[in-house]
């Protein structure tokens, strides 16, 4: 007799983690359209990142107060990490949002960020390097080439190809952040709310100093729609998620759903913003997203005597 075990897990205990990851990731892959959508409007990236940074930068504000820096566990590198890491890749996916489709932002940011991780664990971390992540990594650069490489049609000095690289800068400073916070053993809020109070003080005077009020020239319901999925879902809510999804399935099994972004962005993006990935997009996609399962250490249904 067998029986469908996930983990050594419960299929009920395993669905309930699973919920919270895809709770998680549909807001991950949700803020990568609306600041798409965000873009299309009046707003600029760096108004849309000051939405992000001044909202979850004052909403967390108490709880860094109360919590502290972690400076003891972090140090001051680990510090920067965590608040650079945590800042730099909203802008920078932002900024690659005016150069490229919502679809390819899902591929190379959280797609491909727990490839990163992976890559940065190996090092600073000694994790192992198991065959499985060597076939995961084959997947994953293969869509990525052919993600870079379709969307210039065979020409890799498209306009595209700026996003993309602003996208993988994306993915490789979130792997930064991730890894510190690992490092230092800090909980996902904690590591959360110490990187938007640090963008907040490090990013809003510079933005208002040069931007000014751009913002008011925005429409009225864009500032509210941006500032509550930038500051409040994203920054907030998914962080939260993302937490029960670790706790229940562990950490490599929570964060392999990160690997189910790209599709999600890329279907999103069809009824809200009119973007139908192409037959290669559709291909690459799929192959990341298997690709980073892999390597995330995603569970596998196994069979028990």
């Amino acid at each position: 007799m067998t029986e469908l075990a996930v983990g050594g897990r419960s299929a009920a205990e395993y669905a309930r983690g699973a919920l919270y990851g895809l709770a998680a990731v549909s807001i991950w892959s949700g803020w990568i359209v609306v600041a798409r959508l965000g873009l299309k409007s009046n707003l600029t990236p760096w108004d849309i990142a000051a939405l992000r940074f001044g909202v979850a930068g004052v909403l967390l504000l108490p709880y860094v107060v109360s919590r502290g820096l972690a400076l003891d566990r972090l140090g001051w590198i680990g510090l920067a990490a965590i608040v650079l890491g945590g800042g730099a890749p909203v802008l920078f996916a932002n900024a690659g949002l005016m150069f490229a489709p919502a679809a390819h932002a899902g591929a190379l940011f959280p797609g491909v960020m727990p490839l990163m991780v992976a890559l940065l664990a190996a090092v600073l971390l000694h994790e192992p390097f198991r065959t499985a992540k060597k076939i995961g990594f084959v997947l994953i650069l293969f869509g990525v080439f052919g993600i870079a490489w379709g969307a210039g049609g065979g020409a890799m000095e498209s306009r595209q190809t700026i996003g993309h690289l602003l996208f993988l800068g994306s993915a490789l400073a979130w792997a930064l952040y991730t890894v510190a916070m690992r490092r230092a053993r800090l909980d996902g809020l904690h590591a959360a709310a110490i990187a938007a109070v640090g963008a907040l003080i490090l990013y809003m005077p510079v933005y208002l100093m040069v931007a000014g009020t751009s913002l008011a020239k925005a429409p009225l319901g864009d500032i509210a729609l941006q500032a509550f999925v930038q500051g409040i879902l994203t920054a907030i809510v998914s962080l939260i998620f993302y937490g029960r999804a670790v706790s229940i399935l562990g950490a490599s099994s929570g964060a392999a759903f990160a690997a189910l972004s790209p599709a999600m962005t890329a279907v999103m993006a069809i009824p809200i913003l009119g973007e139908w990935p192409a037959t290669m997009d559709w291909i690459a996609i799929a192959a990341i997203s298997v690709g980073v399962y892999v390597v995330s250490g995603g569970p596998l249904p196994r069979r028990s005597m």
